[in-house]
């Protein structure tokens, strides 16, 4: 907090250009951390324990139900009106305890993943957390690394991506003396760097202030939907009361009590009081599960995506595979000595590896070389290879066969294609005649001089985890680098159905070939990074909610345009940065479980939200059916308390536990909203009946709430009992304590709760009105369902036109 406040009042300090190999002292680092030139983000997505507090306590409804509160009281209503206010605030300390327990859970696991920067300091490499970074330090950079703060390039060459803050999908060299932008990532190559704008003063800090000024652009479906729910009873709460009181109150002459109570009891009847804090709840307690299994959560949106997916992108190596790779052979062309070539391979890997191949050939070829580099290009996957130049001895190459050779890998082909098959990875090692540059090479320039042949093992869970996706109706699509008859063959060994429909990339030179590849094929091979960002598009524009798996560099792009990104955390920092999610034990096996419960939480709450619903409909279009109709509201607010709770309360929070791994699609609000609806219109139907012989018969007002009440609390149990359908035995209980409970309130309880026995004459008109509510509710359900069906023919005919 200290360092924040510091980061606030910045005093001014000179700009010091430290050496390269050198950095700052640590005295320079204090005086920048004293000075407020420190790296703190000044926007982040992670809510203090005062911010949770504060935002479970002041809500908009909140105010609403303490204002209603007191004007029940100012009107000499009975203290048991004032029933919803347990609710109430059980829902805000519940709310807060779990946001709480999520907050702990999530922050160790921040601890854990936390990423650090070599920085040069006293002229010696040290890992700093990159918060704990200062203005001019020196950090050291390579591929995989995000660049966490403005700097300029002091030593080496990098190859910059910065799609992720400016849109451009190239790499960029960047040489010493070049700017770097905070947020883009490196690609290729190593070198050193200069922090020029920490903290406030990133560039990548300044997208994320802005950012933040649109709350609509964090928010998924789900809670857009209930968004836009709230605002509308919010905006009609207002004059819906004043008139419906205003008519009670001067019209009917009802009093200043029970004008206020019935007033009331329609506006509390309105607001979903429950559903927007037991979303975030839900959302919580999966995130918490989900911390639990060494699952880091950064967007809590995504798990309703989650719930949604319907195919699922994957890479070869790190997913399917191990990320551990290993030289098998390598295969000589030339009648080169061995002694050539192990120098060869040893002064081109010289430099730490960057890659898990690079890795495995270093590890093959561990020795020293009296090679002199004077130039070296680093690997790219935009052009899949890398190079050097040593001196007098020549420029040679490493990468992929087709790559290296272009027309005439025909003159290797027939080797390359066999090993191909059996899965493995090749690598073509050649002399080139030029001077190699990044890119395309010249095929007249490339003499071939051997195979290099790398595997790596299936993971052991892996089948068992592409038979769940199977099941659960999850297409999986494998994007890969590698040769497509090596990442078609792996695949097939891993049990993905569709393996040998694959389709290599190189040939997909149109955006309609990629397009309708994207749909056909099931494995894609020599894969570039922005065809993988294409594929992820292209699946979206055809209706599919994607989620991409990834551990590279190469994987970012298509990670962030996904609907979810998860990275394993032994991958790049980059792939990680931009994941929605991230497998801190890089374990592929967990993805059932993940996926699981994003469609066990976001199921249960639709279920949760159409009981909730039912209420909010029926209340309204009471409400305003009593304005025009000019007769008394005929709840009170502890009747609705007292139902709300055992029909709507109770029952969704125990079976926001339930299991339920079905896939969900269509819209939240419209689905939850189709199955609220014929509960709801029940609700209006017999109740306005119920008010009809009030008038008819000349029943006391009070006795007419009574059999209102029993009116809502059946339906209700109707409704919860379409809700817990498919019945087991936890579900069985549930509605039958409901029942119990609703009985015992009526008999045993019904003084306490003021719900008068009656006359015999109301006695016989609400069993009357009891007996023909299942008919209502079934023939409303009944017309739904006919609509649905008319609406659905409409749609196919409309789309048969269309595809004429």
């Amino acid at each position: 907090m200290k360092q924040k406040a510091n980061e606030l009042l910045r005093q001014e300090i000179p700009v010091h250009t430290a050496a390269p190999d050198q950095g700052l002292s640590r005295d320079q680092v204090e005086e920048r951390i004293r000075g407020g030139w420190i790296n703190h983000a000044p926007v982040s997505a992670a809510r203090s324990k005062a911010d949770i507090i504060l935002a479970n306590t002041l809500t908009f409804f909140n105010c609403i139900f303490v204002i209603l509160a007191v004007w029940l009281m100012m009107a000499g209503s009975s203290v048991k009106n004032l029933m919803f206010l347990v609710v109430v605030i059980c829902n805000t300390v519940i709310g807060i305890c779990q946001e709480l327990r999520a907050k702990r859970a999530v922050d160790e696991l921040n601890l854990v993943a936390q990423k650090t920067v070599r920085a040069v300091r006293d002229g010696a490499l040290w890992s700093v957390p990159q918060e704990e970074l200062v203005r001019d330090d020196i950090v050291v950079l390579s591929a995989g690394d995000q660049i966490c703060a403005d700097g300029q390039v002091c030593q080496g060459q990098l190859q910059v991506n910065e799609a992720l803050v400016t849109g451009e999908a190239d790499a960029i060299v960047k040489n010493p003396g070049d700017p770097l932008l905070s947020g883009s990532f490196v690609v290729a190559g190593t070198g050193r760097a200069r922090l020029t704008g920490v903290g406030r003063d990133a560039y990548v800090s300044r997208l994320a202030k802005e950012a933040k000024a649109d709350p609509r652009a964090a928010k998924s479906e789900m809670m857009r939907s209930l968004d836009r729910l709230i605002r509308v009873i919010g905006f009609l709460l207002i004059p819906i009361g004043a008139l419906l009181f205003y008519q009670q109150y001067r019209a009917l002459q009802l009093g200043m009590r029970t004008a206020t109570e019935s007033t009331v009891a329609a506006l509390v009847g309105m607001i979903p009081e429950g559903l927007y804090f037991l979303t975030s709840i839900a959302l919580a307690a999966s995130s918490l599960k989900l911390a639990r299994q060494k699952v880091l959560v950064q967007d809590m949106n995504c798990i309703e995506t989650l719930a949604r997916v319907d195919v699922l992108c994957v890479d070869k190596t790190g997913t399917i595979t191990e990320n551990r790779m290993e030289v098998e052979n390598v295969l000589p062309l030339t009648e080169d000595p061995p002694e050539f070539l192990e120098s060869l391979m040893t002064a081109l890997y010289a430099d730490p590896p960057d890659n898990d191949t690079a890795r495995a050939i270093r590890e093959a070829f561990p020795g020293e070389s009296d090679w002199e580099c004077t130039a070296r290009i680093p690997f790219s996957s935009a052009y899949k290879w890398c190079g050097g130049v040593f001196g007098d001895r020549g420029a040679f190459v490493a990468g992929a066969p087709e790559w290296i050779l272009g027309d005439r890998f025909c003159e290797i082909q027939e080797q390359t294609e066999d090993l191909y098959a059996r899965g493995y990875r090749v690598l073509a090692v050649a002399r080139y005649g030029g001077a190699p540059e990044p890119g395309a090479l010249a095929p007249d320039q490339v003499t071939p001089l051997a195979l290099i042949v790398l595997s790596n093992r299936i993971r052991p869970e892996a089948p068992d985890t592409f038979r769940y996706f199977e099941e659960q109706g999850v297409t999986i699509k494998v994007i890969s680098g590698d040769h497509p008859a090596a990442v078609s063959e792996i695949a097939r060994r891993a049990g993905i159905v569709g393996a040998e429909n694959w389709v290599d990339a190189r040939e997909l030179t149109d955006d309609g070939a990629l397009e309708a590849a994207a749909e056909n094929a099931t494995v894609f091979g020599r894969v570039t990074p922005e065809q993988k960002r294409k594929l992820v598009q292209a699946l979206k524009r055809r209706g599919h909610t994607v989620a991409r798996t990834g551990d590279g560099v190469n994987d970012v792009l298509a990670m962030k345009d996904a609907d979810c990104g998860i990275a394993m955390a032994s991958g790049a920092h980059a792939a990680s940065q931009v994941a929605k999610i991230v497998l801190l034990d890089s374990d592929f096996g967990a993805m059932p479980s993940i996926v699981g419960e994003g469609r066990r939480v976001i199921n249960n709450i639709q279920r949760a939200a159409t009981l909730f619903l039912v209420k909010n409909i029926f209340s309204l279009a009471l409400s305003l059916l009593t304005l025009l109709t000019n007769w008394p509201y005929p709840i009170v607010p502890v009747h609705l308390s007292v139902i709300s709770a055992l029909t709507i309360g109770v029952p969704s929070f125990f079976l926001a536990m339930e299991p339920n791994y079905e896939r969900v699609s269509g819209r939240f609000l419209t689905g939850v909203m189709r199955r609220a609806f014929p509960g709801g219109l029940t609700n209006v139907f017999v109740v306005l009946a119920a008010q009809a012989f009030m008038v008819a018969f000349q029943i006391p007002q009070e006795q007419i709430s009574t059999v209102c009440a029993a009116i809502l609390a059946f339906v209700g149990l109707l409704v919860l009992y379409q809700v817990c359908k498919p019945f087991d035995r936890f579900r069985r209980i549930i509605w039958a304590s409901m029942a119990v409970c609703l009985v015992s309130c009526f008999t045993l309880l019904g003084e306490f709760f003021t719900l008068e026995a009656g006359s015999a004459q109301t006695g016989l008109v609400m069993a009357t009105l009891l007996i023909m509510t299942p008919s209502v509710f079934t023939a409303v359900r009944w017309l739904f369902d006919r609509g649905d069906e008319l609406y659905r023919k409409l749609r196919e005919r409309k789309n048969a036109h269309a595809d004429l």
